[in-house]
């Protein structure tokens, strides 16, 4: 298994870790070509995650892919989630509640700081 899918399957534990034990109910999408990897049912009605891992400041959020022509590199469309939760290789977790539409990074700052 490559390191960066280890990472993927890191932070989407800690998700679901962190969305339990704030007493959500969880679940996982069935197909992988969904633009988020989890759904939470929350006290604001359900909510589609994209879940990141980071080890640098900032966040990657374009998604890069390979097909017969190469790579392919995807900006978020509009509404493709609504929470990102971020997870960091020091322990921060991090949760914003809005979809950051064609960006190809974010720095999270304190106030998204979970605690």
């Amino acid at each position: 298994m490559k390191t960066t899918q280890r990472k993927g399957d890191i932070a989407v534990s800690q998700a679901i870790s962190r969305f339990t034990k704030m007493g959500y109910d969880v679940a996982l999408p069935l197909t992988e070509s969904a633009s988020y990897d989890l759904i939470v049912d929350s006290n604001e009605g359900l909510k589609r995650v994209q879940v990141r891992y980071s080890s640098v400041k900032e966040v990657a959020l374009r998604r890069i892919h390979s097909n017969s022509k190469g790579y392919v590199v995807k900006k978020t469309k509009p509404n493709a989630y609504d929470w990102l939760y971020v997870y960091k290789s020091t322990g921060e977790e991090y949760l914003i509640k809005k979809c950051l539409v064609n960006r190809n990074a974010v720095r999270p700052t304190a106030e998204y700081l979970l605690g």
